[in-house]
């Protein structure tokens, strides 16, 4: 099979780790993964280029270049004539229904991420975009959500039921596993002592992760113990990042929080933590933070959004979204007792989540679809 992997950028983010994943995964039995990508230049197409995924510029320069950019994307489709258009996210599944009369013997495949959103969180644009998507869902073969959760959001505002399918992200547990060197190197780099707890936060600085509630639990459980330190890992709008430093100056944190821009080598920033957390407010589906922290080994405390519950299982914590004193609750119950141990935690992701379930299970649903299979038998993917 061709696929086509139709992109905004690879910025550091789940779904474009995801899409890495998957696309070498399928190049490695034998098929033929490309990329096509709005913005190019991001960091994670290294990635790409080590594992031979080719990768097509089509040079978009903002959210209003049409005019321009559908014409390349046509011709772009015309030449590399896929088997398979797989969008991601929002803008790139609308624009693959555009395509669709240009390649009618192509089969268009949706990737839905997201759940529960709080629209008043977002723009105009983001707002039309969902209801657009809820709208033309209706003309992809197949919607694949990364979540239960997800799914089942997305059916209640007008997807398909029959056509929406669930396939959870995989986790390279080759990739990530536990690593006590890479402990030590990035916790001395960070300036934190063999003594100090870390709880760290790994996530773009963006309102559904609800950092606030993240820094309110850090500076409940600092009345508590004095050994503790956090760090947050991830990029944001500078707007965004000076609000939060200041919440964390009005809470008296500043000095306990380590602020770190998004990281290359997430196996060793993970393997520098004692506890993760996850305190997203809404509009999670899965979170690849919690995967991956969890196959280094690393407890971790969520809030029950999206699927995290189910990722984590009955190896972590999850306690409401919004409400600190929970969160504190969870953090100091796996620093104080360590209820888990690291094996028992990367169990979990090695059993449930790893990339190959992830890789064999799309491709025995793009299998399916290009031989014509009914939706009855489609389900047996899941």
């Amino acid at each position: 099979m061709k696929i086509l992997f139709l992109m905004r950028s690879f910025n550091y983010g789940g779904a474009e780790r995801q899409a890495i994943l998957l696309a070498k995964g399928l190049r490695d039995r034998g098929h033929q993964p490309v990329v096509a990508v709005f913005y190019c230049g991001g960091p994670l197409e290294k990635d790409l280029y080590e594992g031979g995924i080719p990768i097509i510029d089509l040079s978009k320069r903002g959210r209003w270049d049409l005019l321009r950019f559908f014409p390349r994307l046509v011709k772009v489709l015309r030449r590399e004539r896929p088997d398979v258009l797989l969008g991601y996210l929002f803008e790139p599944n609308l624009l693959t229904v555009a395509l669709k009369p240009f390649l009618p013997s192509c089969k268009i495949v949706w990737g839905v991420r997201n759940s529960n959103f709080e629209f008043d969180r977002y723009d105009w644009v983001f707002r039309l975009s969902f209801k657009l998507n809820c709208w033309l869902s209706r003309f992809a073969d197949a919607i694949i959500a990364n979540s239960r959760v997800g799914r089942d959001y997305h059916v209640s505002h007008g997807f398909p039921m029959a056509s929406t399918l669930v396939i959870p992200n995989g986790i390279d547990t080759e990739r990530f596993h536990p690593d006590s060197s890479s402990r030590r190197r990035i916790r001395g780099d960070w300036g934190v002592r063999d003594d100090d707890k870390l709880i760290g936060i790994v996530g773009r600085l963006a309102p559904m992760k609800d950092h606030p509630n993240f820094l309110r639990a850090a500076a409940l459980l600092m009345r508590e113990q004095s050994n503790l330190r956090f760090v947050c890992v991830g990029d944001g709008p500078p707007d965004y990042r000076a609000s939060l430093y200041e919440l964390a100056g009005t809470l008296g944190v500043t000095n306990q929080i380590i602020w770190v821009e998004g990281q290359k080598d997430m196996p060793a920033v993970y393997s520098a933590l004692d506890v993760l957390v996850s305190s997203s407010s809404h509009g999670e589906g899965f979170a690849n933070v919690i995967g991956e922290a969890m196959a280094c080994g690393v407890p971790c405390a969520v809030t029950d959004v999206g699927d995290s519950a189910w990722v984590v299982g009955n190896r972590g914590e999850v306690v409401p979204a919004k409400d600190p004193e929970a969160l504190k609750n969870a953090i100091g119950k796996l620093l104080d007792q360590m209820p888990y141990a690291a094996a028992q935690i990367r169990q979990r992701i090695v059993e449930e989540l790893s990339a190959d379930h992830l890789i064999l299970k799309t491709e025995g649903l793009l299998h399916k679809l290009i031989q014509g299979r009914q939706w009855s038998h489609i389900w047996g993917v899941e």
